[in-house]
Order: structure tokens, then C-alpha cells, then sequence
């Protein structure tokens, strides 16, 4: 085997090189091994974790759902004498007109009153008067969890 060394480089000084390291750091502090290193503390803070905006629609549900809470749940009406409310009821109070989030707020609550009760229901109203208090606060609580999932 045939090794070859000759690289075709020019040779460097030394003293050149030590000459260029000196001017690059012309003032090293002296080490001294009996005397460990000072850590300096550096400041370290975590970001702050995104802040997540509350939806719409979502918004608009827990709304209801709290006017639900604190007005009181009614069937057959959509307002009692003593100011409860049915479900469509109370999702007109939290949202204040029939906008956007009112429509999808709706359709959420429905979609998932049909997945819960059955497919067979056409309006929030029929489906509202026909079941329980129980079962009514279950489909808010999944249809708020659902918009909160699909952040809307």
C-alpha cells in the first residue's frame, strides 16, 4: 500500500498562528484548577402557553346552558310564567339575535340530540319536549364539549 502525505498545502507558521489566536482573544483568563468555575445564573421563563379563545358557538352554548341553570328548563313553552325557558329559548336569550352563532349553535345541538335520542327529531322544540331535564342538559353538555373540540 502506498500512503501519500504530501497534500499540496503550504506549511503554516506557528508563531503566525498562536499571533492570530492572541488577536482574536487577546486576554484569556487564567485557569486555575483548584478553583471550580462561578456558574452564572441565567434567567430562563417558559412561554406562555397559547391563550385558546372560546368560539361563537361554543360561547353561545355554555351561555344557554347557564340561563338554563339559572332561569330554570321548561317543556312545552318557550317561556314559563316564572321565566324558564325550553331550549331554543334559552339559546335566543345567550345569543341576543339570530345570527350566525345562534344558527350553528342550533344545528350542534340538534345534530347531537339526534345522535343521542335518535334521528327521528326535526326541530330543538320537539325534541326539547319530549325528554327529560336529565337527558336535555346531557345533549348541551355534549354539543358545548363538541364546539369546544372543533373550536368554534
Amino acid at each position: 500500500m502506498n500512503t501519500r502525505t504530501e497534500t499540496g498545502f503550504t506549511p503554516i507558521d506557528p508563531a503566525l498562528y498562536a499571533k492570530a489566536f492572541q488577536l482574536l482573544d487577546p486576554a484569556p483568563e487564567p485557569i486555575d484548577p483548584a478553583t471550580p468555575a462561578a456558574l452564572t445564573p441565567v434567567p430562563f421563563t417558559l412561554p406562555a402557553p397559547p391563550v385558546r379563545q372560546t368560539g361563537p358557538v361554543e360561547k353561545t352554548l355554555t351561555d344557554a346552558l347557564a340561563f338554563l341553570d339559572t332561569n330554570g328548563w321548561a317543556k312545552g313553552t318557550l317561556i314559563s310564567p316564572e321565566g324558564a325557558r325550553c331550549s331554543i329559548g334559552a339559546l335566543r336569550a345567550a345569543a341576543g339575535a339570530r345570527n350566525g352563532a345562534y344558527c350553528d349553535a342550533g344545528n350542534l345541538l340538534l345534530d347531537e340530540a339526534r345522535n343521542q335520542h335518535g334521528k327521528q327529531w326535526e326541530s330543538i322544540p320537539l325534541w326539547n319536549d319530549r325528554h327529560s331535564g336529565a337527558q336535555v342538559r346531557s345533549v348541551w353538555e355534549a354539543a358545548i364539549r363538541r364546539a369546544h373540540h372543533m373550536n368554534i
